[in-house]
């Protein structure tokens, strides 16, 4: 241990959208933060990658729901003062996701009116049980709306009276309500197609996690942030570092330091101890507990439920810098490219340890989403993903310990052999929506659950934290505070559940158990603790990408 650092109120480990919105809520709010971030820019999987000066590629921002006006993510930016900073392009009203199955294509069109006149068409035969399903999805979205998060023992008979479709059917399976609803396969199969969102099959997914999701999408759209998925976090850099906090990125954390029951900080890789009073780890839920403050600090009954978490399967992406622009070529929306019905199916495979034999393949165009931003893209040129769902576990890649463990990989064969098999059939499936895509690419990489775990140490290479099921759901989930006083969690593994609402979300709760106060609903109210005029992103000359890297110094 080298030297010891003082005078942070707070100190949260890692910057994904979770734990910078957490920050910048306790900065804007008066406490000295400090965000401590292992890899060289911030973002997380909200983080994007530049290749070749002309290729930018985002990690995990594909596409956002609930962005008009006075959806949730606005929302959540105009209480750190960034309303107005972040313009949302909405995708194809008519179809901001395309699902194609064998003999049919079905597009998602914004609106749920819409998304029921367009079921019973493709699906005639299975009016009744659309209607049915449709409405106890609209219910329990519309109910949980209502639901101030984290749910207590002490709420449940006033949400028995006040939510009742919630709660009858929340915590049931999808695949329960298909079953009651007595839908067919390809019904099954399109209401359950962007199942991907989540990586969980109806037979374990809850009804409100798949009801919570599609109304994110149906009731506003699917958006995407003007100058690409790296905006986010450069936006909530910039609030807490203008609000006397500090975002250090290059500086991961080996360990959080735990002393007669409470947190006093953190010690980093570097071996420098930084003192707080106040932790929230952003990072991995099983590491946080297991690694970096040991079982030893928590209860028993602690220990055996974080031991026992499955976490959700992971992806492999595809990254494509193509000489041929899409622009105009192909509609704004993502493809959703399915060679068989048996969703359920293709993840038991993934469970079981195979490679599905009919691979989900999902391509999504940031440079057709955002067309003005040439750092996505020059004109002429395309950005694209390409993603699928594969087993989690080391044995398949040829690995034993895991990168995490220091285990090397780049150089192994079995590896090597197997990413290349999953990129070529990628990009095989992805010929089906864009002709000719093969003589077009002039860069192509892929990241695996292998890339993922090394750049953000999470376990089974997830970048979904806890699987999303039933039996890990709600109050399944560990809550933000934690027994530890001073110790706090927020990421997707929280009972705010994962992807970049979730994470925000959980966010604006983590700062609210810090601070003792409902910052959510002090929000919607229109309370704003950001000073707008202090913050310096944005502008024709703010790259986000550099704004998240390096360390800025405080303002006073």
């Amino acid at each position: 241990m080298t030297t010891t650092e003082r005078d942070w109120d707070a100190i949260v480990v890692g910057s994904g959208m979770g734990g910078l919105t957490t920050a910048a809520y306790l900065a804007t709010n008066g406490l000295r933060t400090l965000v401590l971030e292992k890899h060289y820019v911030a973002g997380g999987n909200a983080h994007v990658f530049r290749r070749q000066q002309k290729f930018e590629f985002d990690v995990g921002v594909h596409y956002l729901g609930d962005c008009g006006p006075d959806g949730g993510i606005p929302t959540i930016l105009r209480g750190v003062g960034l309303e107005g900073k972040i313009e949302f392009l909405e995708m194809d009203p008519d179809g901001f996701d395309t699902l194609m199955f064998p003999g049919l294509t079905f597009k998602v069109p914004k609106g749920w009116d819409r998304y029921r006149e367009r079921l019973v068409e493709a699906l005639p035969d299975d009016e009744t049980g659309i209607h049915r399903c449709l409405d106890v999805l609209q219910g329990v979205a519309a109910e949980f709306g209502k639901v101030q998060m984290p749910v207590a023992p002490e709420d449940v008979p006033r949400m028995m009276e006040e939510a009742p479709t919630f709660m009858k059917w929340g915590m049931r399976s999808l695949a329960e309500l298909f079953d009651d609803c007595h839908l067919g396969q390809k019904a099954r199969a399109i209401l359950a197609a962007e199942s991907g969102d989540y990586a969980a099959p109806p037979s374990r997914a809850p009804i409100l996690m798949h009801a919570v999701l599609i109304d994110h999408y149906l009731k506003d759209g699917g958006y995407y942030p003007k100058g690409g998925g790296q905006v986010l976090p450069a936006h909530l850099v910039d609030v807490i570092r203008s609000h006397g906090g500090e975002v250090r990125t290059r500086a991961g954390v080996e360990r959080i330091v735990v002393e007669d029951g409470r947190v006093t900080g953190v010690v980093t890789q570097k071996g420098e101890a930084i003192e707080a009073p106040i932790v929230v780890s952003n990072a991995d839920l099983k590491r946080t507990f297991l690694e970096m403050i040991g079982e030893e600090h928590f209860s028993a009954q602690t220990i055996a439920s974080v031991k026992k978490y499955r976490m959700a399967l992971p992806l492999f992406c595809v990254y494509l810098g193509l000489d041929m622009d899409l622009r105009d070529k192909i509609p704004n929306t993502n493809f959703w490219v399915y060679s068989t019905y048996d969703i359920e199916g293709l993840y038991q495979d993934c469970y079981e340890g195979r490679i599905p034999d009919e691979l989900l393949v999902l391509i999504t165009a940031a440079s057709v989403k955002d067309p003005e931003t040439e750092a996505i893209a020059p004109k002429g040129c395309s950005s694209i993903e390409i993603m699928t769902l594969v087993p989690a576990g080391y044995e398949m890649w040829g690995l034993e310990k895991g990168p995490a463990a220091g285990e090397k990989y780049h150089k192994n064969e079995k590896y090597q052999a197997v990413k290349q098999r999953l990129t070529d059939a990628l990009i095989d499936g992805a010929e089906q929506v864009i002709p000719g895509l093969k003589e077009h690419i002039v860069w192509k990489e892929a990241a695996t659950p292998i890339s993922q775990e090394h750049f953000t140490f999470s376990t089974g290479g997830t970048s979904y934290g806890l699987e999303i099921a039933t039996d890990q759901f709600g109050p399944s989930r560990p809550p933000p505070k934690t027994e530890i006083e001073g110790l706090y969690l927020a990421g997707a593994s929280t009972v705010y559940a994962h992807g970049i609402g979730g994470v925000m979300s959980g966010g604006v709760g983590c700062a609210s158990e810090i601070l003792g106060r409902n910052l959510a609903r002090e929000v919607r109210e229109g309370r704003v603790y950001g000073d707008p005029s202090k913050l310096t992103g944005g502008g024709p000359d703010w790259d986000p990408w550099e704004a998240s890297r390096g360390v800025a110094p405080a303002k006073d």
